[in-house]
């Protein structure tokens, strides 16, 4: 077996000094979410076709970002590894990356786990973990999985600032705001151009409802996280959330028009970000012209996916918000199919995705008691199909909006005060105080 080693000091199968350079400078270009980490693993392959972690790298690519394109692309690169001389380590990482392509994301986050255990300093394995425990809702592993591996990584070891860019999301998923702030500063100190750690401290400053500091960290490195990056439109739409808190919607249509779908992306991450906005602005009663309609043509392909139910929530926003309820009907047959199959995507779904899409199809159409309903059995347990606290918010701003269009006074005004309490500084905390205090005066 033909042996080299990587930047960490482990071994690398079947590579040649000039395809492990390629791989290296993919893995940094995924570390940071930047350029074109498919392209350039292809280099690797192209130098050497029998580098097995290249074809494991290549699979990750086409997995991690839930699109149903990549399923294929991923099984045939994991195809082209069989049969070629590997190690431990590799073997791992292939296992992982086949059972997320059959749809076993916790059978790979376990798998991942073990291989970083005996391996922490392969970052590759981190940050696929990492990525798995945010599709899964495993927020404590988004944080475990990273500080275990922490004692062995120092700055001298590349890809030290991505390592703690992941811990500071880990961090922030668990509450513990003020070291998770501070983590995710020094990653992006470290390497301006990572999107990651930019993206944990902007969790940190929505969380703690700090929309003009939130505003201050977007705007002074928006070259480091806006040029040639694929986590853009997410943070671009996270400098949104912070003008919609303060109520500066022309800027938030001025960024949804622009840097978030002003070019009608096709790339799914996007279009959640899209979605998830525009029914914020819906929920406010904002008119939003045509703009539904662009992003429920570009999610019109994915109606018969089923592979992940947080997409199916986010595509039934966009079928709602068109007026589009055959492709609604279209999405919630494929999701009744998904929930009877065997991935992980089947208890994702049942757990949580088919309420949430039923609560937005009842939202849409004006059954806001139903809305509340199915709102109220799944709010407690969203994590478990996945995102972040941030984008599970929205599940919290439309069980309130939905209570207070049913005339529910007793439910809006201990949700308004729920909110009141974690943000009190909050205009549109402040906002729902007042509207319920109105329900109370006039019921």
């Amino acid at each position: 077996m033909i042996e080299t080693n990587d930047a960490a000091g482990y071994l690398v199968s079947g590579a040649t000094p000039e395809s492990v350079a390629a791989f290296e400078q993919a893995q940094h270009e995924l570390r940071c979410y930047i350029n074109d980490p498919v392209a350039t693993v292809d280099r690797a392959l192209a130098a050497s076709p029998t580098m097995v972690m290249a074809h494991a790298l290549r699979a990750y690519l086409h997995l991690l970002g839930t699109e149903p394109a990549g399923l294929p692309v991923a099984r045939a690169s994991l195809d082209a590894a069989v049969g070629l001389p590997a190690n431990e380590r590799e073997k791992y990482h292939l296992e992982a990356a086949r059972r997320i392509t059959d749809g076993r994301w916790r059978d790979a986050a376990r798998i991942l786990e073990d291989l970083s255990a005996e391996y922490p300093r392969d970052a590759l394995a981190l940050q696929a973990g990492h990525l798995v425990d945010f599709y899964t809702g495993d927020s404590r592993m988004l944080r475990d999985r990273i500080a275990r591996a922490l004692p062995h990584w120092s700055k001298s070891l590349p890809g030290y600032h991505a390592v703690i860019g992941m811990h500071a999301f880990g961090l922030e998923e668990t509450g513990d705001y003020t070291q998770a702030e501070k983590q995710g500063r020094l990653s992006v100190e470290l390497e301006q151009r990572d999107g990651w750690g930019q993206h944990a401290v902007a969790h940190v400053l929505e969380m703690t409802n700090r929309p003009r500091d939130g505003i201050a960290w977007m705007r002074g490195n928006v070259d480091g996280w806006s040029q040639d990056n694929f986590l853009a439109v997410h943070n671009w739409w996270h400098l949104s959330l912070y003008h919609l808190e303060l109520d500066q919607v022309d800027e938030v249509l001025r960024l949804f028009d622009g840097p978030i779908y002003g070019q009608r992306s096709t790339v799914v991450l996007d279009m959640i970000d899209a979605a998830a906005l525009l029914w914020r602005l819906h929920l406010r009663g904002i008119e939003l012209g045509d703009r539904w309609e662009a992003l429920a043509d570009n999610w019109t392909p994915h109606i018969d996916a089923g592979n992940y139910a947080f997409n199916d929530f986010h595509a039934a926003m966009a079928f709602v918000g068109s007026r589009r309820p055959q492709s609604l009907q279209g999405l919630l047959e494929a999701q009744r199919v998904a929930m009877k199959s065997s991935g992980d995507n089947a208890v994702f779904a049942r757990d949580v995705g088919n309420d949430a899409t039923l609560a937005i199809q009842a939202f849409g159409a004006g059954d806001y008691a139903e809305a509340v309903r199915r709102l109220r059995s799944i709010r407690n347990i969203a994590h478990r199909f996945g995102g972040s606290h941030a984008q599970r918010d929205l599940f919290d701003l439309m069980l309130i909006e939905a209570s207070f269009r049913a005339g529910n006074v007793a439910l809006a005004a201990a949700l308004a005060a729920e909110r009141a309490a974690v943000r009190p500084q909050s205009p549109l905390a402040r906002l729902f105080i007042q509207r319920s205090m109105g329900l109370a005066q006039a019921a």
